[in-house]
């Protein structure tokens, strides 16, 4: 039995809102609800990562992008969710599609039971022909705990869904080779290497929480899970089915040959930093061959409050990023057993445990395909 087609689609904010009087682009989201309804009936399972309830809230608060706090955004969340979907509601039933809306927060990507638990939704939705709308919760998410932009949502979201195609719709052609108001600049058709291109993609629109940063590093990881991401402007005719068929300029994003397992992807593609341990060059190169976890007596420092089951980044001595992997431990239990070394894990803990930090299994070593995790690099998030 073949496996189905499936893309999922992101829009943005910019795209989705008028700038100026804060209110639904009707004219785009007709658009892009017909297309999704002729690819549907081409046999492809689509995905609509969405956002936009911000910024149509906003006019009921009297505030503006420039003007509002991280109050006013949560309330205009709230706000602005039901005219979102009221609109895609209304569109939607013209093309006979059935909408169903998912709110997410940071914790349904980086907790792996609450993971699963989003992808059997959005598995159940798809099996009966329901188009999923998936926002991140802006109403109770902080800066704390919030994915923080939908380009790298919607690749976790075609992550976990395994689809072929990661299609994000922008303002711009795609990815240039520099600012696209420069004269001179021109469009990259085809990316397999993302970290080529981090230095010239700092910019972030208005209304969006993203910019070309985050679409690139959206497609690293959707790179890594073996799905093509095509980045292409939104404002025209079939905005979606246009670039799939290839028939329009657009930037590709070429996914592996040899994607990573489901675990891995995982493990590796993460969205936060929940904390991090620098362990000695003996252990980083063991790891590397594949020969075992982190125990308590590789460990040189920690950083981060972290909860068993969370996933930390390890770092070798050279600061170099080498692998993620999840912990058995709390980030106070690790500092107790790194920091007593001669004593007994039980006399430490209260009870029998082998003391190792992170086990083989859980664990997963980054290579030259993925993109290495420097804070600067998401600072414009």
């Amino acid at each position: 039995m073949n496996e189905p087609k499936r893309v999922v689609v992101k829009v943005g904010s910019s795209l989705l809102t008028d700038q100026v009087r804060l209110t639904p682009r009707w004219g785009f989201m007709q658009q892009v609800l017909e297309d999704i309804a002729l690819l549907r009936d081409e046999g492809y399972e689509v995905v609509l990562c969405s956002s936009g309830a911000v910024a149509l809230g906003m006019r009921m608060l009297d505030v503006t992008p420039a003007t509002a706090g991280l109050r006013d955004k949560q309330a205009a969340a709230a706000c602005g969710m039901p005219l979102l979907l009221d609109a895609y509601k209304h569109i939607g039933h013209q093309h006979e599609l059935d909408i169903a809306q998912i709110l997410v927060t940071l914790g349904d990507f980086e907790d792996h039971a609450r993971f699963l638990n989003t992808k059997n939704t959005v598995h159940r939705l798809l099996d009966a022909g329901v188009l999923p709308i998936i926002n991140e919760n802006d109403t109770i998410t902080t800066e704390e705990i919030r994915v923080g932009d939908n380009d790298r949502l919607a690749a976790k979201v075609a992550q976990m869904i395994q689809a072929q195609h990661l299609v994000i719709l922008t303002s711009v052609d795609g990815l240039y080779d520099r600012n696209p108001s420069e004269p001179g600049a021109k469009l990259v058709e085809t990316v397999h290497d993302v970290s080529q291109y981090l230095a010239v993609t700092s910019e972030v629109s208005e209304l969006g929480s993203g910019g070309m940063l985050t679409k690139m590093q959206a497609a690293n990881m959707a790179q890594n899970a073996g799905c093509n991401t095509l980045i292409a402007n939104g404002e025209v005719q079939s905005p979606i089915s246009s670039v799939l068929k290839g028939e329009r300029p657009c930037t590709t994003c070429v996914a592996f040959d040899e994607p990573l397992t489901s675990w891995a992807t995982w493990l590796t593609n993460r969205l936060q930093m929940a904390g991090s341990i620098v362990i000695s060059a003996e252990a980083a190169d063991a790891i590397d061959r594949g020969e075992r976890g982190i125990d308590r007596y590789d460990v040189r420092s920690i950083t981060g409050n972290f909860a068993k089951g969370d996933v930390l980044h390890v770092y070798d001595e050279q600061g170099i990023e080498r692998a993620r992997g999840m912990t058995d431990f709390s980030s106070e239990q690790a500092e107790i057993l790194t920091r007593n070394l001669d004593v007994p894990v039980k006399s430490l803990l209260g009870y029998q445990s082998r003391g190792v930090l992170i086990e083989k299994t859980n664990l997963a070593t980054l290579d030259s395909r993925q993109i290495q995790w420097k804070p600067q690099l998401f600072a414009a998030e």
